[in-house]
Formats: C-alpha cells, sequence, structure tokens
C-alpha cells in the first residue's frame, strides 16, 4: 500500500542518531520477538539483556539464522521468573525498558504494577498505540486499548497525560487531544460524553497540562475535516486530532484493529506510567512495528533523561 511505513521509517532514522537504550527484554522464547529484539539492537535502537532460559534461545536463534554473539542473557527457568527477573533488572538501574518477549500481556504487567518490587509511580499505568496509518497525514495515538478495561474519569486524567507526554517525546509539534464518544454534544444519558466534556474542563484549569483538548468529539469529527464543516464545529481540535482518548478499552482496541485491518496501518504499542516505558508486542506485529516500538521506548527513556531539542517528527 502507497505510503506505508513512512511516518515508522522517519521515527526509525531519527532514533537512529540517539544513544541505544538498555532495555530488559522478558522471555523472548519464540521467533518473532526474539528476531524483533536482535534486529532492534542491530539496528542500534536498544541493547538488550535477553532473559530467559538460554538452552531455548539459543535453540530459537539457531533454527531462525540469528547471531546472539554479544548480547547479554539473564537465565531463567520460565516466563513468571523471566517478567519478575526482567523488572528486577530495571530496579537495578541496569534497563532504561522493558520489552515484553513471547509471554502473556497480563504475566508481565502483573510484576509491572505490584506494589513491593513492581515499577509503579503516582500515575495510572496505561497503554497507547502509536499508529501509521497510510492515508492519514499524521500518526495517530490512540489511548487505551490495552491495560484499562473500563477507566474511571479519575484514570482517565491520567490516561489522557500519558498520552500527551508521549507526544511531546515523539516531538509533536502540537498536541491536540480529541475526547471520542458516538456523538459531538454532551448527552447525559451517554457517560462517556459528561466525562469528555469534565476532562476538557480539567484541562481549562490546568489539571491536565500540555495539550489542546476538546470533546466529546466522534471520530469523523476527530480526523476529518469535511465532517467538522458539515457539522459547523468550531475547535481548534476538531478534524485534527493527533491523540485519540477512547471510552473504554473495547472502543479502542477496536478501533486499533479496524484501522489495522481495513485501512493497512501498523500499531506500535507502548505502556506509560510506569518507572520505564514498557514495550508491548503481539505475536502478529510485523519487524518493523516491533522496531517502531523499540523507537518509541528509545524516545521515552531520551525525554525523561533530560529535556532534547532535536528536531523530529513521524
Amino acid at each position: 500500500m502507497a505510503g506505508k511505513h513512512k511516518k515508522y521509517q522517519r521515527l526509525l532514522d531519527f532514533c537512529t542518531t540517539l544513544p541505544p537504550t538498555p532495555t530488559a527484554v522478558a522471555h523472548p522464547c519464540d521467533d518473532s520477538s526474539l528476531e524483533g529484539a536482535v534486529a532492534a539492537a542491530k539496528m542500534g535502537l536498544i541493547v538488550p539483556t535477553l532473559v530467559g532460559p538460554r538452552a531455548r534461545l539459543e535453540a530459537i536463534a539457531k533454527e531462525c539464522g540469528l547471531d546472539l554473539t554479544g548480547l547479554s542473557i539473564e537465565e531463567t527457568a520460565h516466563s513468571h521468573e523471566s517478567a519478575a527477573r526482567a523488572v528486577e533488572l530495571v530496579r537495578a538501574g541496569k534497563a532504561q525498558a522493558l520489552m515484553k518477549g513471547s509471554l502473556h500481556t497480563d504475566e508481565l504487567m502483573s510484576e509491572v504494577v505490584k506494589r513491593d518490587g513492581g515499577l509503579r509511580t503516582a500515575r495510572r499505568v496505561s497503554h497507547c498505540f502509536i499508529m501509521d496509518v497510510p492515508t492519514h497525514a499524521e500518526p495517530l495515538i490512540i489511548t487505551d486499548a490495552a491495560v484499562n478495561i473500563a477507566p474511571t474519569l479519575e484514570e482517565k486524567v491520567d490516561i489522557t497525560q500519558n498520552a500527551i507526554e508521549l507526544a511531546h517525546a515523539l516531538r509533536f509539534k502540537a498536541v491536540r487531544v480529541a475526547v471520542l464518544s458516538a456523538v459531538e454534544t454532551v448527552n447525559p444519558k451517554l457517560p462517556s460524553t459528561i466525562e469528555a466534556a469534565a476532562l476538557c474542563k480539567m484541562a481549562d484549569r490546568k489539571q491536565i497540562t500540555g495539550a489542546i483538548l476538546d470533546g466529546p468529539l466522534a471520530l469523523d469529527n476527530a480526523i476529518s475535516l469535511e465532517s467538522v464543516a458539515i457539522k459547523h464545529i468550531d475547535s481548534p481540535v476538531a478534524g485534527r486530532a493527533n491523540v485519540l482518548v477512547v471510552p473504554d478499552l473495547e472502543a479502542g482496541n477496536m478501533l486499533a484493529k479496524s484501522l489495522s485491518f481495513l485501512a493497512g496501518a501498523d500499531a506500535a504499542g507502548i505502556v506509560l506510567g510506569a518507572r520505564v516505558p514498557v514495550i508491548l508486542t503481539s505475536r502478529a506485529d510485523s519487524v518493523m512495528t516491533r522496531l517502531a516500538s523499540c523507537a518509541v521506548a528509545v524516545l521515552v527513556a531520551e525525554a525523561r533523561r533530560a529535556d532534547g531539542t532535536n528536531e523530529m517528527r513521524i
């Protein structure tokens, strides 16, 4: 498809100019997750520590023709130990990012959010997809499609702030957040419209910072200037949103997968709100998507180390 991967390629090109990020890779015990970690290391995005059973990792590498020479391996017996050990590496300062391998997301995240020994902060942990949609000029951040099932208004404040800070890490020139619902007007029968209006007022009161918010907005109002003109919506966000905050996980997951399978989009995934960025990948992800997820984590880690002045747009 014309235009596919262009935004991700610009992202990768920029990130290869930055120092690689030390990354704990939890249980990369299948061909796709191990290949993604090795490819990201070869590109200079990350310095991976592979956490898993050494014999199994070496067998997969041999079967797939991957070279593990020079890569550090932390020996563990099974996936649960791999998750725990990967988190320990972060807590010990030996990794500045965490990457999911072939274990289940819940298994890794349960270690991340543990009250004792995890990577919790005062901020709610949340997930973002960074979508490369070939037919759309800008990348789209969609949150939350993987972690928070039915977030409360209080949790949506953190979810929104996490996404805004991600957009800044990605060097978006302006962050325009659309808080999505089914309609663009406040309707007491639709709770998501009430929460959208509340989030926007909270932004007015500086309880959410770093972006322009508007909502409720339906999806067409958020990304289509034609729709905005037809409906006579006066808004600095409508039709030009680059961050989409969805009502719940179901809506976000269906939106992201619709873009992926109907519009040919790629969806790099990352979890924010923990001490370090957590790279979430799926077995269905292409190598390009895995590399893009690593690149996003590189920029988030870089933003946390210092306020960079480099210009970058994806």
